[in-house]
């Protein structure tokens, strides 16, 4: 089973049962944002994770083995996302990144966030004028090495 096909079966049988992302992750014993990551293909889970997942959902042991390969990471390809969730995340970066580059360097120095040592979180924030999402990313500062 590729790793495609792998996401598509999971989707499905989420689907099928009615199950949510975090209902998951639940199972899984890992937050939703990372379980949700592995199960689209985006990082790659232990034997026992991914039993948790597949017995939930509901499905085999070639999902299980698919879902520990690691992955091709990088969900959106090369072209402007068309998905308005998606591409309001490119257009923040489109006009904010060149501005949380220069006050990341100005704070820490050149380098990097890393998107390995990395967690995210999603939260709803109620508001008079319509609820909020508060995405929140925490990501170890990384130094460029001299030699």
């Amino acid at each position: 089973m590729t790793r495609d096909e792998c996401t598509e079966a999971v989707l499905a049988a989420k689907l099928a049962k009615g199950l949510s992302w975090q209902q998951i992750a639940d199972a899984v014993g890992r937050h939703v944002v990372w379980t949700t990551a592995a199960l689209l293909g985006q990082a790659s889970m232990d034997d026992a994770e991914a039993t948790k997942a597949a017995e939930i959902l509901g499905l085999g042991r070639e999902v299980v083995q698919a879902l520990q390969h690691c992955p091709t990471k990088g969900s959106i390809g090369e072209i402007v996302p068309t998905d308005p969730l998606i591409y309001r995340f490119y257009e923040v970066m489109q006009v904010y990144g060149s501005t949380l580059k220069e006050v990341i360097h100005e704070q820490f120095g050149d380098g990097i966030m890393s998107a390995i040592d990395f967690t995210m979180d999603v939260e709803r924030v109620p508001d008079p004028g319509g609820d909020r999402v508060k995405v929140t990313m925490e990501g170890k500062f990384l130094p460029y090495k001299k030699w």
